[in-house]
């Protein structure tokens, strides 16, 4: 098959260094371009542990450039700056996958936890995706919203039940993280002493994702969905483990469920046992696992935050958007231990 070139705007942080690692060895998809909008430099310099893997140059943002180099273009950009970006990408012809909240919201929504948003066009018709829920409208999308790293780590747990949890009770939801899904950026609340030995709950029931929850919860169900969210951030680099409690309205075996809600789909495990994140990490692995007592409903998921919550489902998603097997490229093998 004729290969797919393919750019990336935003490479310095997290997301851009895991969308480099996979694009490098991915069987179809070429990596032509890097951008950032900081200046010139090359992905070694940004991140030394590529030095002799991948030196090639980073350029300051280009539209035309990217046009010239790129069929699919990666945007691991902040908020805001994504959407004016995606806007003269797609204006150019290149599809995108935007891994920023830019796309992932109703207007209404976005606006009441970012800013204003300056590209309502496309966001009518972006195409919000978690693969193993939404894959159909994935294909041949020009523009995939990619989801964040609770909303996945939730709704992969929580969407099995979804036509059988009484919403007239509360849903909890408590995910943890690591304390890269802070970004690169120094901050004092991820400095080492003070994640070390230490658990921080943060923006609890206000986080702006518990909104994405309940936008995307709600719309695939006949019902509205709320949801009271509490994240925290944990002593580790890497992993997220979102656990959900919710009051059943029927009889189930909650295992029996999962499995077959998400028989024949290559990224998630359904345990018979409450997933560990080391089981995950580094690939795009979704492990899920649910118990019941009596009419209290525990459903949780551990998903590598990097990975499945943000680059390698990223690249499931542009396979899908290509028309190609959404295995190609993808990470399987955890970093255990």
């Amino acid at each position: 098959m004729k290969p797919i070139n393919v750019g990336i705007i935003g490479v310095s942080g997290y997301t851009g260094l895991e969308l480099v690692k996979m694009l490098l060895l991915h069987p179809i998809f070429q990596l032509t371009y890097c951008a950032n909008t900081e200046g010139e430099t090359t992905v070694s310099n940004l991140h030394p542990s590529l030095s002799g893997v991948c030196d090639m140059p980073v350029e300051k943002v280009d539209l035309d450039r990217a046009e010239d180099l790129c069929e699919l273009v990666f945007l691991a950009l902040p908020h805001k700056t994504a959407m004016n970006t995606a806007k003269g990408l797609l204006q150019c012809g290149i599809k995108v996958v935007d891994l920023s909240a830019d796309y992932r919201l109703s207007q209404e929504n976005y606006e009441a936890f970012y800013c204003e948003h300056e590209d309502l066009d496309n966001l009518s018709h972006a195409v919000y995706s978690i693969p193993e829920l939404h894959a159909k409208t994935a294909q041949g999308a020009q523009l995939i919203a990619n989801p964040g790293c609770h909303v996945t780590a939730t709704l992969l747990a929580l969407a099995p039940f979804l036509d059988y949890i009484d919403h007239t009770n509360p849903i909890f939801v408590d995910s943890k993280t690591g304390v890269s899904g802070a970004g690169k950026s120094p901050a004092s609340s991820v400095h080492y002493v003070s994640v070390n030995d230490n658990i921080n709950c943060y923006n609890i029931i206000k986080h702006r994702h518990a909104t994405e929850i309940e936008q995307h919860a709600s719309a695939l169900c006949d019902a509205d969905v709320r949801v009271t969210f509490v994240p925290s951030l944990v002593p580790m680099t890497r992993g997220m483990l979102a656990c959900v409690y919710a009051t059943l309205k029927e009889d189930c075996d909650p295992l029996a469920l999962m499995e077959s809600f998400y028989a024949n789909k290559p990224f998630v495990r359904v345990r018979n046992a409450p997933p560990h994140t080391k089981m995950t990490s580094g690939t795009n692995f979704a492990d899920v696992y649910a118990q019941r007592h009596g009419n209290a409903l525990v459903a949780m998921c551990a998903i590598d935050n990097l990975m499945r919550g943000a680059s390698s489902q990223a690249v499931v998603n542009a396979n899908i958007m290509m028309g190609l097997d959404e295995t190609l490229g993808i990470p399987k093998i955890a970093y255990v231990p």
